[in-house]
């Protein structure tokens, strides 16, 4: 999954993390993935992982308990959304497109009953 892109593994894990917990993956439990984990997914060693976590927790995303795993902080999700302006930019920008297909089919559809009740009323 890491790929040479310029940045550090432990960077590139960091960012998918980060968009994840934007995401709301890790709601539910508020736990990110362990370790092995990590390593298994991102195909990386466990000290690229365990420094993913470690730039995690400096930005007040998560915390750490040694032998527990990490697990989000009570605003980590807005936090990564800051975090990432353009992610969420991009995302906003694709529910817009979304909100103005629903809003075309609405029209749409306001305007064949527009029709039936013209139809109706002529008659």
């Amino acid at each position: 999954m890491v790929e040479w892109t310029g940045k550090f593994a432990y960077q590139q894990v960091a960012d998918d993390l980060r968009r994840r917990i934007a995401d709301g993956e890790f709601a539910d439990t508020g736990q990110l993935p362990s370790l092995a984990q990590l390593q298994k997914t991102y195909e990386v060693t466990v000290t690229v992982a365990r420094a993913a976590i470690r730039q995690l927790t400096t930005d007040g995303l998560a915390v750490s308990h040694q032998g527990k795993g990490a697990f989000l902080t009570p605003d980590a999700s807005r936090a990564a959304q800051l975090a990432d302006p353009v992610g969420t930019v991009a995302k906003l920008r694709d529910e817009v497109a979304q909100l103005r297909s629903e809003v075309g089919e609405l029209q749409s559809e306001v305007g064949e009953l527009r029709q039936r009740v013209a139809t109706l009323g002529g008659s």
